[in-house]
């Protein structure tokens, strides 16, 4: 589901497990805990709440209710508050945020603008984010990255991570992800999706998919058949 302002694509994932493994999420996420608080642990802090906004790149485990939670992760966006882990959202950021889980890209959108005001992004970095979507089993190199953007490699890369919020080399597995998830909510077999988002063997794509969800991708392909959560209306979205 792009956000119509945005060239990232956004992921909603219903969770139906009680717990997930530790691991540090790629991208600032929203994550709800259907019909219960939440816990996030890092061994030496903690974060409960109802709705959470996850700030990306720390290690953490999660303690679910017992049906599960609902993740909306926010490709591109900065984590807007000072929190090392978390962020509980309330009163109207909270609405928000449950608007947002509804899968619609307008209240996805109005939740980014009140979270935080958007950063420039470069039309050659908008350019070289849409390509690495359209084919995430080429992974574009860092030379053809320099060369989009118009600067040296290491150049190119500093400028890539300071417009989107991510290293070149995570950007590109994150979006690897998205799409082979994406593939297995439609139906695909494990192997077939690993092989068409540009993973060596499944091994490889589960690998990741247990770094960054903190899950593995047969729990993650069960929790697709949740049903709809009664609290938000919510409606289970294609990973996009």
């Amino acid at each position: 589901m792009p956000d119509p302002l945005s060239p990232f694509r956004n992921s909603l994932l219903p969770v139906g497990v009680r717990s997930l493994a530790p691991h540090a999420n790629p991208v600032t996420c929203v994550l709800a805990g259907r019909g219960g608080s939440l816990r996030l642990d890092r061994g030496d802090l903690y974060v409960e709440g109802e709705i959470l906004l996850v700030r990306p790149g720390t290690v953490h485990a999660v303690v679910l209710p017992e049906r599960g939670a609902d993740v909306l992760y926010l490709s591109g966006m900065v984590f807007p508050f000072e929190d090392p882990l978390a962020q509980p959202l309330r009163g109207g950021l909270g609405k928000l945020a449950q608007d947002a889980l509804g899968g619609g890209a307008d209240a996805i959108a109005a939740l980014r603008a009140c979270l935080a005001a958007r950063a420039y992004l470069p039309s050659s970095v908008t350019r070289a984010v849409e390509a690495i979507y359209a084919d995430p089993m080429r992974r574009m190199s860092q030379t053809e990255l320099a060369v989009r953007l118009g600067r040296e490699r290491t150049q190119a890369l500093r400028c890539f991570k300071a417009a989107t919020g991510q290293v070149f080399r995570e950007f590109k597995l994150w979006s690897a992800l998205q799409y082979a998830a994406e593939q297995m909510r439609d139906g695909a077999l494990v192997r077939t999706a690993a092989m068409d988002a540009g993973f060596a063997d499944t091994a490889h794509l589960s690998r990741a998919f247990r770094r960054l969800f903190g899950l593995t991708p047969s729990a993650a392909i069960a929790g697709l058949d949740l049903t709809p959560s009664v609290d938000r209306d919510l409606r289970i979205t294609p990973l996009m």
